[in-house]
């Protein structure tokens, strides 16, 4: 039997991070660390390796942008998918997240039961190394 695939989570909200990681499981994942802020987020994306960041993009120390640039710019951490989250829907903020390197840039307010389906999208999606 295969583990279940590990997402980190990181939004500054904690009742986002909640429905965040509702999403999450309802997409068969685990969570490997719930966090608070971008520097926390970076740390446990090296420490842990999971499968997907669910980064928020405005977020202290570190936006999920920030995150998102490092976790591709480092070669053990760049085959990680990621998830940016951002109440900013305009052409310029999607533009920015995609020039980060999102795998995909999700709106809120957002829906569990749609995230959950864009979780697993993007879990399914993934080439075992």
């Amino acid at each position: 039997m295969t583990a279940a695939p590990v997402v980190v989570i990181a939004d500054d909200d904690a009742d986002i991070r909640h429905l965040v990681g509702v999403a999450a499981r309802r997409a068969g994942a685990s969570i490997g660390a719930s966090v608070a802020d971008g520097a926390a987020a970076w740390q446990a994306i090296r420490d842990i390796g999971p499968d997907l960041a669910i980064l928020d993009v405005s977020m202290p120390r570190m936006t999920g942008l920030q995150v998102c640039r490092s976790v591709r710019a480092n070669p053990g951490t760049a085959g990680t998918r990621v998830l940016l989250l951002s109440a900013a829907v305009h052409p310029s903020a999607i533009e920015a997240g995609s020039a980060a390197g999102a795998d995909v840039y999700a709106h809120k307010p957002f829906s569990p039961r749609s995230l959950a389906a864009q979780i697993q999208d993007l879990l399914a999606a993934r080439i075992p190394s």
